[in-house]
């Protein structure tokens, strides 16, 4: 099949394989740091604040559910932390932008064996900053446009099927991460936002599952240190072999 979701955890696996590369290591450093640091907070805020974020939301709840409350506590506790880590992973890769995409230019050339006509190196990605951040507020206005209809819908369904408000938040996190790291490699190239987007949408389940993984790997700990400049290359594998070959 050419749009399935056993391809998109694959991609994600092979990416964090890439990483292991002698000639990939000095592009991995600046991207990995700012996600260790960045993670590392996301983190503290997660131990020490969520039981409170959580008993805020029980409490709020209507108290006809509270026979209910052993099932719904970690669905709830299950959507807070992957709003926390998909907020923080948002923020991570605002700052880390010109790094992920210089990393998708040298995993690129890696693969295919042919030059991108990228950043180049660290100073060709510094000068290029302020058009990768216009790009990335893009992103954030078209993810900001969707979040509050869709976090409206998921607080109504937190009070009649917890579960369905988790998987919601989920899907969309997953979908905006696979819209994020597919943009690098694609950036590359030229691509604007709403190429990409018409990309990933043709094979839907493919993207879904890269992104699915990739939020995944937010929520773990240590982990989520890694994941990255692990899904920078595996988008940019995803690019190569499939993307760019559907043009």
């Amino acid at each position: 099949m050419n749009d399935n979701p056993v391809s998109g955890f694959n991609y994600l696996m092979r990416g964090a394989g890439m990483l292991k590369e002698p000639s990939l290591r000095v592009f991995v450093i600046l991207p990995l740091t700012i996600n260790i640091l960045v993670f590392s907070i996301a983190l503290y805020f997660t131990f020490t604040q969520i039981s409170g974020w959580i008993e805020q939301i029980m409490n709020s709840m209507w108290d006809w559910l509270d026979f209910l409350r052993w099932i719904i506590w970690p669905m709830v506790t299950g959507l807070v932390v992957v709003f926390v880590m998909h907020t923080f992973s948002m923020v991570a890769n605002i700052i880390a932008a010109p790094f992920n995409g210089l990393l998708a230019e040298k995993a690129e050339e890696l693969l295919t064996g042919k030059p991108v006509a990228g950043a180049e190196g660290f100073l060709g990605a510094l000068k290029d900053t302020p058009r990768i951040i216009i790009k990335e507020l893009g992103k954030l206005g078209y993810y900001l446009a969707r979040a509050l209809p869709i976090g409206l819908l998921a607080l109504i369904l937190l009070f009649i099927f917890p579960p369905a408000a988790t998987l919601l938040w989920f899907l969309f996190g997953a979908w905006m991460l696979a819209l994020e790291y597919c943009d690098y490699p694609m950036d590359n190239h030229q691509h604007s936002l709403k190429d990409v987007k018409t990309h990933i949408g043709n094979k839907r389940m493919t993207s879904l599952a890269f992104g699915s993984g990739t939020m995944l790997g937010t929520m773990i700990p240590i982990v989520n240190f890694m994941v990255m400049p692990a899904a920078v290359c595996g988008a940019t594998i995803y690019w190569v072999e499939a993307l760019k070959k559907a043009e």
